[in-house]
């Protein structure tokens, strides 16, 4: 046998391998054992025909096959060996020839991380306040939750509440179709159609309107882009928001704890200031790795962002199934191939990849470490939400060696970026580290797990 590494490039090395009539025959000769003692013919019992009748009987293009489906794994495995190499995801293989046997091998390599000077970053956190204006908008959202809607005699305006049968067609065929449904009219709205809400402002009640609307050439529901809308509508009630005013009843009706608008008021600014804490935490948390990331020499073969982008898209398709919903119909939602949804995720696979190398040998260096006792206070976070009775016995349920390996893998992680942030946070003259540009911005590390609001918007309108 004959072996030849050709190069290593993108963390992957790429061999030739020849066998020769030395190495085909045993191979051969055990292939037409094998199908001898599977292989009935008349005459003989299994396993006792001679070879020329055997491979007469089934013929030798399937001994062939046969030789090399066992004789392939063996060599490829002896040709690492020879080599050194040790592999870290299963090879793409290419057979050149099948007698004597030859094949290309493109290896993927396990990825290597030089880090940079990630001790010597210094960043300052982001300063998010807590302003008056932010409390105000809390308390008008807040006021549009518990506001009541009430009918009036007078022409549709935007914002108020209509109830309606609306018809669509496009291209003759149901678009949408809604008898007795409240809508809101929402300026600018581009559901069921763009321009749909202003057709509607100043219709009355009991008045029927039919309007012709153009969907814009890129509308993400291809199947209406650029193409007109024939709607009829016709109104059987107005009605307007009445909001109540800000003061104790307010308070007391959403929860009965708050006693005045003050205790109100004392509870949006303390969470307001939660969640500005919480975004800075996770903003500098991002900000350092990203530091972490320019700086290092990074370097790992193309299947590792194969098999992210797979975990992403299964997590998406995970969640979908879980509202009810299949990934065939969001890709139609939202006009996209899975192709091109895999391809807008790579990069943000590659990212993820990038951070969890960085991380992990961050973790070498820092000799992060996880204790039993940290492993048995991610069980009981796990569990916290269960009934008390109850949570003894979902946490054995939860105590496997996968729940285990799963959950000291992400406090692993929680703790090197901790300790990453507590470098970068420290107070010391060392000048403030200039941080990487990425044009628009970084892709995000976390899942892609929700759909994305603004383009499912614009769905198809389902008949009801």
């Amino acid at each position: 046998m004959k072996v030849t590494k050709e190069k290593i490039e993108e963390r992957q090395a790429y061999l030739i391998v020849e066998t020769d009539e030395a190495d085909m025959t045993p191979a051969l000769a055990d292939a037409t054992r094998r199908l001898a003692q599977k292989t009935t013919i008349p005459g003989f019992r299994k396993g006792k025909a001679p070879t020329n009748l055997i491979e007469k009987y089934v013929g030798k293009s399937t001994i062939l096959e046969e030789a090399i489906d066992r004789m392939l794994p063996q060599v490829y495995e002896q040709a690492l060996k020879e080599q050194e190499i040790e592999p870290y995801a299963q090879p793409n293989v290419e057979i050149t020839q099948l007698e004597p046997l030859a094949f290309k091998a493109t290896v993927p390599l396990f990825p290597v991380v030089e880090l940079g000077d990630y001790k010597d970053i210094r960043l300052e956190p982001l300063k998010l306040e807590v302003t008056d204006e932010r409390i105000e908008a809390v308390m008008e959202q807040l006021r549009h939750q518990y506001a009541t809607w009430e009918p009036v005699e007078r022409p549709v305006q935007f914002d108020d509440m209509i109830t309606a049968d609306i018809l669509g067609e496009v291209d003759e065929k149901p678009y949408i179709r809604k008898v007795g449904a409240q809508t809101q009219v929402v300026k600018d709205s581009i559901s069921p159609a763009p321009g749909f809400a202003e057709q509607v402002v100043g219709m009355n009640k009991d008045e029927e309107k039919e309007f012709t609307l153009t969907f814009p050439e890129d509308y993400l529901n291809k199947d209406v882009a650029g193409k007109e809308g024939h709607f009829k509508v016709k109104i059987s009630e107005i009605k307007e928001e009445k909001l109540p005013d800000v003061n104790d009843e307010l308070a007391a009706q959403i929860d009965e704890k708050f006693k005045t608008v003050a205790d109100l008021r004392e509870e949006i600014v303390t969470s307001l200031t939660s969640q500005a804490e919480e975004n800075m935490r996770m903003d500098l948390e991002e900000r350092v790795i990203n530091v972490a990331i320019q700086q290092s020499k990074i370097e790992y073969p193309p299947v590792t962002v194969i098999v992210e982008t797979d975990r992403i898209m299964n997590e998406q398709q995970r969640q979908l199934q879980a509202a009810g919903r299949a990934m065939e119909d969001y890709l139609k939602n939202i006009g996209k191939t899975e192709e091109q949804m895999r391809s807008d995720l790579e990069p943000i696979a590659r990212k993820n990849i990038q951070a969890s190398l960085v991380l992990g040998k961050i973790a070498e260096e820092e000799t992060i470490e996880v204790t039993e006792e940290d492993i048995q206070n991610g069980l009981k976070n796990m569990v916290k939400n269960v009934p008390e009775e109850q949570r003894d016995m979902y946490m054995q349920i939860l105590d496997t060696p996968q729940t285990r390996q799963s959950l000291s893998s992400s406090l692993k992680t929680r703790k090197t970026i901790e300790r990453l942030t507590d470098i970068a946070k420290t107070a010391d003259d060392k000048p403030k580290t200039p941080e990487p540009s990425y044009g628009e911005g970084a892709p995000p590390l976390a899942d892609p797990g929700e759909s994305p609001t603004k383009e499912e918007e614009q769905t198809n309108e389902s008949t009801q």
